[in-house]
C-alpha cells in the first residue's frame, strides 16, 4: 500500500519506520529543511514542503496514496492536508493532541476517518488508523515481530473451518481465540471459524500481508481498543 505522511517529527517518523517495515511505499512532507535532510538520509523519501499545500501533496503522490497521516504538531496543517487527500478519495487520519478540548475533537472527527492520539497510541496506533480493516497490531514485541488481533470478517475464506485446518505461513503462530462475544482464550484445535470471532496471532513482519489475504481482510474501521 501507498501512504502519504505529513510531518518528521516523532510520530511521523516512527509511523513511516513502522510502514517501511512491512514494505509499505511511504512518502514523508516535512516542511523544515534541517530534519528533512536528516530523514532523507536515513533513506526515506521526504518532500520539502507544507503538508497543508496541495502542491506539495501532489508531488508526495496524494492522487495514487491509500491514506495519508497527517501526524505533525499542527493541527490546522492536518486538518488541510486532511482536506486535501479526501478530495482524493484517500483515506484521512489526523493526530490531535491532549490540550485540546473534547468539543474540538468531536468537530474534526466527523471530517476525517479517524483520529489518533499520539501520546496513548504510538507509532503502531497510527499504523492501525492509516490501514483500517479487520487487522490490528496490537503489540511489537522484538524485532520484525508483532502481535495481531484479527477479527473473521464474514467474507473470509476461512469462516466454517476449524482452527487445525487453518495454514498460517511458517513465521506465525496462533496465540489465542475468542467467539465473538467472548473473551480470548488458549486456542484449541477444534475451535470453529465464524465471522466475529477473534484470533491473535504472532507473526513476522514479512508474512503480513499473506496473513490479511489469507483471512479475506475487510475494509472496515473499528474504533476503540476494548477487544479482550
Amino acid at each position: 500500500m501507498r501512504f502519504v505522511i505529513i510531518g518528521a517529527g516523532r510520530v511521523g517518523l516512527r509511523t513511516a519506520r513502522v510502514l517501511a517495515e512491512e514494505d509499505h511505499e511511504t512518502t514523508i512532507i516535512e516542511q523544515d529543511p534541517d530534519t528533512a535532510d536528516r530523514v532523507r538520509a536515513s533513506g526515506f523519501d521526504v518532500i520539502d514542503g507544507d503538508g497543508s499545500n496541495e502542491e506539495s501533496l501532489e508531488t508526495a503522490g496524494i492522487r495514487d496514496a491509500d491514506a495519508i497521516g497527517a501526524l505533525s504538531g499542527d493541527l490546522n496543517a492536518n486538518f488541510a492536508a486532511c482536506m486535501v487527500a479526501k478530495y482524493h478519495d484517500c483515506r484521512t487520519v489526523m493526530r490531535v493532541d491532549r490540550d485540546y478540548r473534547e468539543d474540538i475533537y468531536r468537530q474534526y472527527a466527523d471530517e476525517v476517518d479517524e483520529l489518533i492520539y499520539p501520546e496513548r497510541l504510538g507509532a503502531v496506533g497510527a499504523k492501525n488508523a492509516l490501514l483500517g480493516g479487520n487487522i490490528r497490531a496490537i503489540a511489537d514485541i522484538a524485532h520484525r515481530l508483532q502481535i495481531l488481533l484479527i477479527e473473521i470478517p464474514s467474507s473470509s475464506p476461512l469462516a466454517g473451518y476449524t482452527l487445525s485446518e487453518v495454514e498460517l505461513p511458517a513465521k506465525a503462530r496462533i496465540l489465542a481465540f475468542g467467539k465473538e462475544s467472548a473473551p480470548l482464550d488458549i486456542p484449541l484445535s477444534d475451535d470453529s471459524l465464524e465471522a466475529g470471532d477473534r484470533i491473535a496471532v504472532l507473526a513476522d513482519f514479512e508474512v503480513l500481508a499473506d496473513i490479511r489475504q489469507l483471512l479475506g481482510r475487510k475494509q472496515r474501521v473499528i474504533n476503540g481498543n476494548n477487544w479482550l
